[in-house]
């Protein structure tokens, strides 16, 4: 197999005809010998994963605060007055972070969600490990305020609670009462201030209630909880990364925190929550289409070789290489891409399109169900299989988490077949066959990990004495600049970013309208990414199903539709292509009006490849415009 996928790769005309795909869970060694695979190949092309979720996260941090990571640790929620959960539900796609909200919560701090849909493990969390909650049937209030606004509202809503921190600020200081603002702060750190307070001034109170769909007293509220709080975290995750505007929301949250100087100190910073469990490490390790000169720099004197500097493909480029014919093979290390992207139909379209497909994978998905003219399913040892090497001795690999910490992870089991490679070995198999064992020793590394990691060390900061403290309990924490307030911005200090709110968010502009709707879709209980564990989603209260579309009861009666309706969603992107979802049924819910939401990967359909963030390129999958048609056998 390797021999006919190092021939195919060879045979096309331009390596940038060839696309690498990475999902998250890959490991940060199989992902840093991949990335050298591939440019030593010739090409930068890595669509991944964090295409698909947090890349406006990485966009706008770096742009305000130099950094496209959160800056907060777990013990910083341990001393928080109060947590800003914008967009994100823990109960479904971070279940451990509800013991640490849990925790603030029965200490006093306050916790403010920001989110559409009224998530019932956003509002109570049952603690199983807790006697007293299970034996008595208990559980512990989460969120002390609940805040719904619209969908791809939160710019507008966080622009608000500056508005009001200004003003209070103002009001303070005309009383000769001590700022709100810190100034200290922002004068020692940070850069383009007043024109943040231009921008804010010149945003009308209207134009914010609007586009946010919340009541002023309802901000000026959350500003309060935000001004009497001594250090506050603000966590997010795709509620606010999946628009056209995702970037500008980042900065604005960003914004907001600096207004107090909560970056960079105990109890305070920035938390965009990761949902797979390696995609941040992935990209520290290279796997990054625009990847940083200063890798590519130590990469070419560690090998002795010239990289490519060219930018590479992202997810949506890549997809639409494949659909015009100018990529011809794609190799996926994990995931499912066919079901993680948008506009399913055409990502069938695309498989097909191509000379090779090959998949390193633990289980069989729908990906491998659409192959290219020659493809290749190459299975792997999963992260709970013990992987040993050629003398026996069982190897470790490791990830990095939301808070830049790095740990070690060995598989406990035996695999479940003497003949499984890990996916390392796998890599290097494919990378000797395609580019011969110079300048890389690619069954060296292959059998003993610790020099993949001696590499990394020599080629990234920050991995100082890898081998040792990664074997250390608990791993070690990259460094952070900005959580330590140096700031890699070309200021030298955190930016303040001054732009205005969207002219019209999809949820304005459905609401111009009769059966026009904004779709959000979401993960249910039993499921991880897209792996679908079972068909129960028991915080929404569905049970056995997962066709299901969740609509506000006025807008259900709007309709003429009822409970259990079975409808029709159909796509009103406005670009000629027919996208339809058949036979889902209704479920009313706590649910703003022009709102709806349902499950992926079911939905991608409705989702346009071509509707995605300005400067993030991540698929809007949390606004995506489309009607509801009522089917005629309705029951």
């Amino acid at each position: 197999a390797f021999t006919e996928i190092g021939s195919i790769l060879n045979g096309l005309d331009n390596p940038n005809r060839a696309e690498f795909y990475t999902s998250g869970r890959a490991s940060n060694e199989a992902a840093f010998l991949y990335q050298l695979m591939v440019r030593l190949y010739g090409t930068n092309n890595f669509p991944d994963c964090s295409n698909m979720c947090h890349e406006a996260s990485g966009v706008g941090l770096n742009a305000s605060i130099g950094v496209g990571k959160g800056t907060v640790l777990l013990e910083d929620f341990e001393k928080a007055d109060a947590i800003f959960v914008i967009g994100q539900n823990p109960g479904t796609n971070h279940p451990r972070m509800l013991g640490d909200l849990r925790r603030a919560a029965l200490r006093g701090a306050r916790i403010a969600v920001f989110n559409p849909i009224r998530e019932k493990g956003l509002e109570r969390f049952a603690d199983p490990q807790d006697k007293i909650e299970m034996i008595s049937g208990g559980s512990t209030k989460i969120a002390t305020n609940y805040y719904q606004p619209r969908q791809g509202g939160d710019m507008a809503a966080v622009r608000g609670m500056s508005k009001a921190v200004f003003a209070a600020d103002d009001a303070a200081r005309a009383a000769g009462e001590p700022a709100i603002i810190d100034y200290d702060f922002i004068a020692e750190h940070a850069a383009e201030f007043e024109a943040y307070r231009a921008a804010v001034e010149a945003t009308s109170w209207e134009t914010i209630l609007d586009q946010s769909g919340l009541t002023r007293e309802e901000i000026e509220e959350a500003a309060h909880i935000y001004m009497k709080a001594g250090s506050v975290i603000a966590t997010w995750a795709m509620g606010v990364t999946q628009h056209r505007h995702s970037v500008v929301i980042v900065r604005e949250i960003t914004n907001f925190m600096l207004l107090r100087g909560n970056v960079g100190r105990p109890g305070a910073g920035l938390c965009p929550v990761r949902g797979h469990s390696n995609v941040q490490g992935d990209r520290t390790v290279g796997i990054d289409e625009k990847a940083p000169p200063a890798l590519l720099d130590a990469l070419e004197k560690e090998l002795g070789v010239t990289m490519p500097r060219k930018p590479g493909h992202n997810t949506v480029e890549a997809v639409a290489a494949m659909l015009e014919g100018k990529a011809q093979a794609f190799v996926a290390l994990g995931g499912n891409f066919l079901r993680a992207t948008p506009d399913s139909p055409l990502i069938i379209k695309a498989f097909e399109n191509q000379k090779l497909t090959v998949n390193i994978a633990t289980k069989l998905n729908h990906s491998h169900l659409v192959p290219g003219e020659t493809s290749f399913v190459l299975p792997c040892l999963g992260r709970t299989e013990i992987d040993r090497n050629s003398a026996g001795r069982a190897q470790i690999v490791t990830v990095e988490d939301s808070m830049s910490m790095v740990h070690g992870s060995g598989g406990i089991n035996p695999p479940a077949s003497d003949e499984l490679r890990s996916e390392v070995a796998i890599i290097a198999g494919i990378a000797e066959a395609t580019l011969g064992s110079g300048p890389v020793n690619w069954k060296a590394l292959a059998d003993d990990y610790d020099l993949i990691r001696d590499m990394i060390e020599r080629v990234i900061p920050g991995f100082e004495n890898f081998n040792e403290r990664v074997r250390v309990p608990r791993g070690f924490r990259l460094p952070n600049r900005a959580a330590e307030r140096q700031w890699n911005t070309p200021a030298k200090k955190a930016i303040f970013f001054s732009g205005p709110l969207p002219e019209q968010t999809e949820h304005q502009q459905a609401l111009t309208r009769e059966n026009l709707f904004v779709l959000q879709t979401f993960r249910s209980h039993d499921q991880y990414n897209t792996t679908i564990y079972g068909m129960d989603d028991r915080y929404r209260g569905v049970y056995g199903e997962r066709h299901v579309i969740f609509m506000n009861p006025a807008d259900m009666q709007a309709l003429g539709a009822h409970s259990r309706q079975r409808v029709d969603v159909v796509g009103e992107y406005g670009d000629g292509v027919e996208r339809i979802a058949q036979n889902f049924r209704l479920v009313p819910y706590n649910i703003p009006r022009g709102s709806i939401g349902g499950y992926y990967p079911e939905l991608n359909v409705l989702v346009p490849l071509s509707s995605y963030g300005k400067d993030s390129f991540t698929p809007t999958s949390k606004s995506v415009l489309v009607s509801v048609r009522l089917r005629p056998d309705a029951s």
